[in-house]
């Protein structure tokens, strides 16, 4: 039986990963290696589930300038790309510094990524998936939002599941706790991170931010960064799961590996463990490289 059709909407990015050599000098020059690569979040977790042979569908938006560069980038990764191209605006960028531990700080300039529109998310983008992933992105801005909320409707009423990844506290705080969840009425399974569930909930530690938000979803993978991650269902289920040892070089895209992982994994019908183990796995694996994407092999 062929594996099922993901289908993802979020971001497309040109990343510029910056890891300083040293302190970083205020006024002056601090030497530094610099990487560009492609990223954006909805991206990265098309090309991870691409690399767990998983088959995926990628939506997103790009300055018309990148747009070769970004489908090629995505389609040697074996990801079925659906790029629109912006004539006007340049294709979102983010610099990305990284620090000695590995945590990275990122200044974000989403570009051709805020001008989706619903023609660029065609009904037909659900033929043969079995889930609709979406990038909490997307949902930040009145455009996109809509856009996507027009998809997101067209799979629930056709018996799709959905899912999310929140993607951004500060993007949280923007829309607010409630509108967040409303707006994500009726997915499957939801992605935070503990300082996403932290305001999504108001709860602090990880049981108790679980258990809250199985009000609103029926499955939480609760990101817990170096500590692993808390997987809950509806039916009282709860799977810890410690993270896979790795050399942390870069945590960018990590949390995009890990939402892959587990994905990969659920819509085979695999049991919570095995999603959950794929997904630290994963995510193991993108802290040890630079970048936020599986390498080409």
């Amino acid at each position: 039986m062929s594996p099922p059709v993901v289908v993802v909407v979020g971001d497309v990015i040109n990343d510029f990963i910056v890891r300083p050599q040293g302190p970083i000098e205020v006024g002056t020059d601090t030497p530094s290696e610099i990487e560009r690569s492609p990223g954006g979040s909805g991206a990265n977790q098309a090309a991870w589930l691409a690399a767990l042979r998983t088959p995926v569908r990628f939506v997103g938006r790009v300055g018309a300038p990148d747009a070769a560069y970004h489908r090629e980038a995505l389609e040697q990764l074996g990801v079925e790309a659906w790029l629109a191209s912006d004539d006007d605006v340049a294709t979102g960028t983010i610099v990305v510094v990284v620090s000695p531990d590995g945590e990275r700080s990122m200044f974000t300039d989403r570009g051709a990524n805020l001008g989706l529109r619903a023609s660029d998310l065609p009904t037909l983008l659900l033929d043969d998936a079995k889930l609709l992933h979406v990038s909490g992105y997307q949902l930040f801005e009145p455009g996109t939002r809509s856009a996507v909320r027009g998809l997101w409707a067209a799979a629930l009423e056709a018996g799709i599941p959905t899912s999310v990844d929140p993607a951004s506290v500060a993007g949280l705080r923007k829309v607010g706790r409630q509108s967040f969840l409303d707006w994500t009425s009726g997915a499957q399974l939801v992605f935070p991170n503990l300082d996403e569930g932290r305001l999504l909930t108001g709860r602090d530690e990880p049981d108790e931010i679980v258990a809250a938000l199985l009000e609103n979803y029926p499955v939480v993978a609760l990101k817990l960064g170096a500590e692993g991650a808390l997987v809950a269902a509806g039916d009282g289920r709860r799977v810890p799961m410690a993270a896979r040892p790795a050399e942390i070089v870069d945590s960018t895209g990590a949390g995009d590996a890990f939402c892959a992982g587990f994905v990969a994994q659920w819509v085979r019908g695999r049991d919570l463990e095995e999603c959950v183990l794929s997904a630290v796995t994963a995510a193991a694996t993108a802290t040890g490289q630079v970048g936020a994407r599986p390498r080409p092999t």
